[in-house]
């Protein structure tokens, strides 16, 4: 099974950022090739278990520079908000919220608040759940995390309850009302911009950088841009990652 389009923006848009190297559309065969070459020398199923494992890696831009500057910038507060715009089964939040815990212990005794919202009530039941099939759990999460933050549930693992307990989990649509939602420290807004319109895009965009904090982040998907959205957004480029802020006055 070839990588889907998804996958292949990813790598194209890593490529471009390290090497500067353009990778135009006709070259995803190329992409997934090389990958399962490197899948097998691995020991790995397929190009898109490689680029799953990519995706998961903890760490970038959110360890080393985005939470760091946080922690200082609300070091009188002691207080964090997080948002995770599109959580669907729940992934993104929970991964946040392991790297709070393994990663700024400092932050333990703070008000860290998690908000994860999706327009799917189905999909946030199973978010609150916490439960992910082996398949799941092997995508680019390392053993001593499997047996530190899940429990065993028959086939099954399970987020135990005091991460589960750091996520509140809400049902919103994106292109409706944000009833509740407080203004907010950093915003994932991965791979969703993709499935709107172009004046959607530019009301999401233009709501987030309201509800932004001073000093606050956005994270966008590899293949998504504020470009020709909305130019209060600053682009900034780290760890082989693209992030934004709002620009300075």
């Amino acid at each position: 099974m070839s990588i889907d389009v998804n996958a292949f923006n990813y790598v194209r848009q890593l490529v471009r950022e390290r090497s500067a190297i353009v990778l135009e559309d006709d070259k995803r065969y190329l992409v997934d090739s090389r990958l399962s070459l490197l899948a097998r020398r691995e020991g790995l199923a397929s190009a898109q278990e490689v680029i799953d494992r990519l995706r998961a890696t903890p760490g970038g831009p959110l360890q080393n520079t985005i939470l760091p500057e946080l922690q200082r910038l609300r070091t009188i507060e002691r207080k964090l908000q997080i948002w995770s715009c599109a959580c669907s089964s729940g992934q993104e939040p929970y991964s946040l919220a392991m790297l709070v815990r393994e990663h700024f212990p400092a932050l333990v005794s703070w008000n860290v608040q998690l908000i994860a919202t999706d327009i799917s009530t189905e999909m946030l039941a199973r978010s609150r759940a916490g439960v992910y099939s082996q398949l799941e759990v092997k995508r680019g999460l390392p053993g001593a995390l499997l047996l530190k933050y899940f429990e065993k549930l028959g086939l099954e693992w399970q987020i135990r309850p005091e991460l589960r307990k750091m996520i509140d989990f809400r049902e919103l649509n994106l292109a409706g009302p944000w009833n509740g939602v407080p203004l907010t420290d950093l915003v994932m807004l991965r791979n969703v911009l993709i499935y709107f319109d172009i004046d959607t895009k530019r009301q999401i965009l233009g709501r987030i950088r309201k509800l932004l904090r001073p000093g606050g982040f956005l994270m966008l998907g590899t293949a998504e841009t504020t470009m020709n959205l909305d130019d209060g957004f600053e682009l900034i480029r780290t760890d082989g990652t693209s992030y934004y802020r709002v620009r300075s006055a």
